[in-house]
């Protein structure tokens, strides 16, 4: 999109239009998830990504790319991730059940994170050698490899009574649950905060690097590599702590030394001590967002899961565009360090609360 418009607005627009359709189709995508094979419905997800990537990589080698293929192109793939997200966070209890569920989510995490550190280096050195068009060739051949691997899972799946009441109605039971179970409900306000407030740090990273830390591209590499060093040294601490008690006080401590470390890297303008604080940030990241996840999978009934888990991402993911907006208008009004200060003040305002009115949590 940048090469096509030389745009940063169609960049940003691009990627709204790739989150938004979570947001909107989220909740109810978890009402069907509850109602399926949740592996053949992860193998429905995967080809359609698989076709998606071709379509990309096709209309790039033959020089036809236009400015809505991609904002089509997007969105489709917004509202595949719309189902397969809920699916797939659900899905992995059935494989490991709930005694090592903590591990393979920190596990997973770990991969992702790891991913997140090589891939741009992989696909800097491929552009290079295969060019841009046999990238994307290359990311939609790798949807087989995952394919492959879900078709061979050889899983017990009972069938499921007939489901009498209509999509909507599933997806109020859902909503009732959560309203019903206060720990659940605290659990995704503060995964909705935190996704509004604490994770636009990532969008601001590139004018942190260039105006606030004036770094460069340079900088703003290293500082990415910094959080997702950080998250991946997470996600490994976090497996190896197993299914352990009390993870609730996990959440919340993780989240005070996230927003004290946010405020750090806000009011920083020491290239190497921002970088030092971001590996912080992005350990106390993961162990937020893991532990939270494996608390609602294990504290969510069987048939109910997808759709907590439907709410757990239309709050981390879908409301990541508010939060980009809400960041994005008080950095330009104000600069970058107030917008993430605000956004540090209104977690802080919501652990106090949790700690004041909902102090069971600790016990979780």
């Amino acid at each position: 999109m940048l090469d096509l418009t030389k745009s940063p607005f169609m960049l940003g627009l691009v990627s709204a239009m790739g989150t938004l359709p979570v947001l909107l189709f989220t909740l109810p995508a978890g009402a069907i998830v509850d109602r399926v094979n949740k592996r053949n419905l992860l193998i429905i997800t995967q080809i359609m990504m698989l076709v998606l990537a071709f379509i990309l990589a096709i209309l790039t080698a033959t020089k036809l790319t236009r400015v809505w293929h991609i904002i089509a192109l997007a969105s489709l793939l917004g509202i595949v991730n719309a189902f397969d997200m809920p699916a797939r966070q659900s899905f992995v209890i059935e494989l490991v059940g709930k005694d090592d569920l903590v591990n393979a989510i920190a596990l997973n995490s770990s991969i992702f994170n790891s991913a997140r550190i090589l891939g741009p280096a992989i696909a800097g050195l491929l552009i290079g050698t295969i060019g841009v068009a046999g990238c994307f060739f290359a990311n939609g051949a790798s949807f087989i490899a995952v394919i492959a691997g879900l078709a061979l899972m050889q899983l017990k799946y009972e069938s499921k009574p007939p489901v009498k009441d209509s999509i909507f109605i599933d997806m109020l039971d859902g909503l009732h649950y959560i309203r019903q179970n206060r720990d659940v409900l605290t659990l995704i306000i503060l995964v909705g905060v935190y996704s509004v407030f604490g994770m636009p740090y990532l969008v601001l990273m590139p004018v942190f690097a260039q105006t606030v830390l004036m770094s460069g591209a340079k900088g703003y590499g290293i500082l990415m590599s910094c959080t997702g060093i950080g998250a991946l040294a997470g996600a490994l601490t976090l497996a190896s702590l197993g299914n352990f008690r009390h993870r609730g006080r996990l959440i919340l401590a993780s989240s005070i030394i996230f927003v004290f470390f946010l405020d750090m890297f806000a009011l920083s303008r020491n290239f190497a001590l921002s970088s030092a604080v971001l590996t912080v940030i992005g350990f106390t990241m993961v162990m937020q967002a893991a532990t939270t996840n494996s608390l609602l999978q294990t504290m969510s009934p069987d048939n109910l899961r997808g759709r907590v888990m439907a709410v757990f991402s239309t709050m981390f993911v879908g409301f990541a565009p508010i939060g980009s907006f809400q960041a994005g208008l008080i950095a330009q009004h104000f600069g970058a360090p107030i917008a993430l200060i605000v956004g540090s003040a209104a977690m802080t305002l919501c652990i106090v609360l949790v700690l004041l009115l909902r102090p069971q949590v600790r016990t979780l």
